[in-house]
């Protein structure tokens, strides 16, 4: 079975000055569940993330502070992860979007968790959800 791509309607174009920045199947341990055992061991997780971000007028310096950091994005869901448990993939996805967002240049944010070895008989289970900056944000 072929997955998806996390494509929707924010897809990358220079007419509109957008890029992609994505995490793909970032695997992480992590205590979420609403299940006692769930709370007391650690389980993986698989995290994809996809950012529209805005490229701005001119081309992007060739330094890292320039662009929206795939490795930053990452060590934010790490720290979020480590941070203890979370009873549901919906709050630690609401989380992660909204730390992306944070960022002036991202636009939206697409955060989808699978939980692969909790069904025995399913491939993965999951939640995806996307955000999008509000002109106040």
């Amino acid at each position: 079975m072929t997955r998806k791509p996390m494509i929707g309607h924010h897809v990358s174009s220079a007419a509109k000055g957008l890029r992609h920045v994505f995490v793909r199947d970032l695997s992480v341990m992590a205590t979420l569940g609403i299940h006692e055992h769930e709370k007391l061991k650690a389980q993986r997780i698989i995290v994809n993330i996809d950012l529209s971000v805005v490229e701005g007028t001119h081309p992007a310096a060739d330094t890292i502070d320039s662009v929206v950091s795939y490795e930053i994005v990452v060590k934010k869901v790490e720290a979020m992860v480590a941070e203890g448990h979370v009873n549901l993939v919906e709050t630690l996805a609401e989380k992660i979007a909204a730390a992306c967002l944070k960022d002036r240049r991202v636009v939206a944010a697409r955060v989808r968790i699978e939980k692969p070895d909790i069904i025995a008989n399913a491939r993965s289970v999951g939640i995806e959800i996307e955000r999008v900056k509000t002109r106040r944000s």
